[in-house]
């Protein structure tokens, strides 16, 4: 059941809740009319269960079932350190 969990990548941009960071993911795609490249992001709220993370760390995060009224990803693994 777990395999099916969709994961995402991205990086730490804010780490000021308890338990909680903010990820930015971005995402690239051609537009379908113009055939530019767009870049996009968008904000996950994610559960981090021992405040390990810092603002600008590279993290996975998983879906999950509601923690709370807007969080529904876990931070499975920190990739890489901030700087």
């Amino acid at each position: 059941m777990k395999e099916r969990r969709r994961k995402l990548v991205g990086i730490v941009v804010s780490d000021k809740m308890d338990k909680t960071v903010v990820v930015r993911v971005d995402r690239r795609y051609r537009h379908p009319l113009y055939k530019k490249v767009v870049r996009s992001s968008k904000k996950y709220m994610a559960h981090d269960e021992n405040n390990e993370c810092r603002i600008g760390d590279v993290v996975r995060i998983v879906e999950s079932r509601p923690l709370s009224r807007r969080k529904r990803w876990v931070v499975d693994e920190i990739l890489e350190r901030a700087a």
